[in-house]
């Protein structure tokens, strides 16, 4: 499939959807398949484009758990639709995601994880062992919308847990009262924790401390410092935490790959997965103008 068509095919997707009633829908399914899964991992982002981070985040907690086959969505949120989408456009965007799943896919298979019933050379047909990976958008701009529209949606089983892979920035502000009004409490997260979890890779050296302050953010929790917001002790448990890059690794963004498409193409190498790679080479989703100034 050419690129042109690609794009344009999400395109048209992508509008059916907004033109729909849904909160959430699943527009692709890399292979398509309709087999049942117990567990629904969840990479919400704006994949403008995917990086290698992304990637990193995917495959570990992919091959943590290879057994009974995962599934993972690959989620993007429109509420902006109606305005237009900078640097990238959505359809572009959601291009990128299904070349990115082509790219997770032929990686995992390489790994000792899923390496015994498969081969790199075998990523696109649909070998048992490799997850599923959905292409989906939400118009829900909030994480506790977005879950519950998952599961009010009629593309999953009812009681199929999801784990919501995140950074810990992103945990930080889940547990900020300040975007739950008008109580401003933490009780919205309460039906989200009870039935779904999170695994929060770590950013230590950045604005948010060092390895040992992100770890006691979870053991305040546990300690019941939250208590008073309404968080609940028990809710440690629902949430993992996970080593990230090394403190000598070079740092992987979505931001540092446009800045690299016009300064250093080369440096996509290790910015961007394969397939991401050549696509955002030979297409003009990211403009000169714009290419180092927009924001993920």
């Amino acid at each position: 499939m050419s690129y042109q068509t690609l794009r344009t095919q999400y395109a048209t997707l992508l509008k059916q959807f907004l033109k729909s009633t849904k909160e959430f829908d699943v527009l692709t399914t890399i292979p398509p398949d309709h087999s049942a899964s117990e567990t629904l991992y969840v990479l919400d982002s704006s994949f403008n484009p995917p990086t290698l981070a992304h990637l990193r985040i995917a495959s570990t907690a992919l091959q943590a758990t290879p057994k009974p086959r995962p599934r993972l969505l690959l989620l993007l949120a429109t509420q902006n639709a109606d305005k237009p989408s900078k640097p990238a456009s959505f359809e572009d965007r959601l291009a990128m995601m299904e070349l990115f799943a082509r790219d997770l896919r032929a990686h995992l298979a390489t790994t000792p994880a899923f390496a015994d019933t498969a081969s790199s050379s075998e990523f696109e047909l649909p070998v048992e062992s490799l997850p599923l990976i959905d292409i989906g958008v939400t118009k829900k701009p909030y994480f506790v919308d977005k879950a519950a529209a998952i599961e009010g949606s009629d593309r999953y089983p009812v009681a199929l847990e999801q784990v919501h892979l995140t950074g810990f920035d992103t945990l930080v502000r889940i547990f900020d009262p300040k975007y739950y009004p008008p109580h401003h409490t933490l009780g919205p997260l309460v039906p989200f924790l009870e039935k779904h979890r999170l695994r929060v890779t770590m950013r230590p050296g950045d604005a948010w401390g060092e390895r040992e302050e992100q770890l006691a953010f979870l053991d305040a929790l546990a300690r019941g410092d939250r208590d008073a917001e309404g968080g609940r002790r028990e809710w440690a448990q629902r949430i993992q935490l996970v080593e990230g890059r090394k403190p000598k690794e070079q740092n992987v963004s979505s931001t540092r790959a446009r800045e690299a498409l016009h300064s250093a193409p080369r440096d996509l190498d290790w910015l961007v997965p394969d397939l991401v790679r050549q696509y955002i080479l030979s297409e003009e989703a990211y403009p000169r103008s714009e290419g180092g100034t927009a924001k993920v």
